[in-house]
């Protein structure tokens, strides 16, 4: 069991045995806050996703000090999340349902993830780590400008034109995906605003 000092430090240090505990012991609450609140569990994903990177800059930028435990500012930021995504939605009514404690936070700890190069990180990242572990690697190997040649010899692949085309059908994969994302149609929304 870790404390809330240790989820501190470890967010700081991008300690991934640090966030993996914390995903197990706070992702049954998200859940729970998004089912019971007009979301579903991909929403709960993507909404403890962006919490995490929310608290992760508050910690580097704010040197943050708990006023409460970790789990009810966690929640209260998964809260404060959820409210501003429902209120986006057409004729979604306002009030939650609250499944934990929470802390208002004051303004400067109420928001979002506006940057949209953030955004759009997070929806390909997203897709990306959903992709086979055949996929990340050929994408991989290609965004590090390796050749078709030395990717087929690192995947053992049987010629340099079965390269290319795993690397087309992976890239399509994705871009499919990504566009079929309700992310996606918001991203594009807001480029046209």
């Amino acid at each position: 069991m870790y404390s809330d000092k240790d989820y501190l430090d470890g967010l700081k240090t991008r300690d991934s045995e640090i966030i993996t505990a914390i995903y197990y012991n706070h992702i049954d609450l998200v859940k729970n806050l998004a089912v019971k609140n007009s979301g579903n569990e991909e929403d709960a994903e993507d909404l403890f996703q962006d919490a995490i990177i929310i608290t992760y800059k508050k910690i580097v930028n704010e040197d943050l000090e708990l006023t409460s435990t970790f789990r009810t500012f966690f929640y209260s930021i998964c809260r404060n999340l959820w409210l501003q995504r429902l209120s986006k939605r057409p004729g979604k009514v306002i009030d939650i349902a609250d499944v934990e404690e929470y802390v208002p936070l004051s303004d400067s700890q109420e928001y979002e993830i506006h940057d949209e190069s953030e955004n759009r990180e997070r929806l390909y990242l997203k897709h990306f780590g959903k992709l086979s572990s055949d996929c990340q690697r050929i994408l991989k190997h290609f965004a590090e400008g390796k050749s078709v040649r030395e990717i087929a010899q690192i995947m053992r692949y049987k010629s340099e034109d079965y390269a290319k085309s795993r690397k087309y059908q992976c890239k399509e994969i994705l871009k499919r995906r990504i566009k079929n994302d309700p992310l996606y149609k918001e991203l594009l929304d807001n480029e046209e605003e």
